[in-house]
């Protein structure tokens, strides 16, 4: 028989929710960072490169920022 010998995991370096919300003590609310996407509702990525976007991660919507 072998022994087992126990393994601790390091836990996966994750968001919390000051990542994604403006948090005002004073009034206590919370606003919302990022945008919604239109079509489903879900929170939308901005990226920078190579064209400045948001993007969609669940339904794949993109809107593309006009430069200036």
């Amino acid at each position: 028989m072998s022994t087992k010998e126990e393994v601790k995991k390091e836990p996966k370096p994750g968001r919390n929710l000051g990542d994604l919300y403006e948090i005002d003590n004073q009034k206590g609310t919370a606003k919302l960072k990022n945008r919604k996407c239109p079509r489903c509702g879900s929170i939308m990525a901005f990226h920078k490169a190579p064209v400045e976007r948001w993007t969609c991660g669940s339904c794949s919507f993109t809107d593309f920022i006009k430069p200036k």
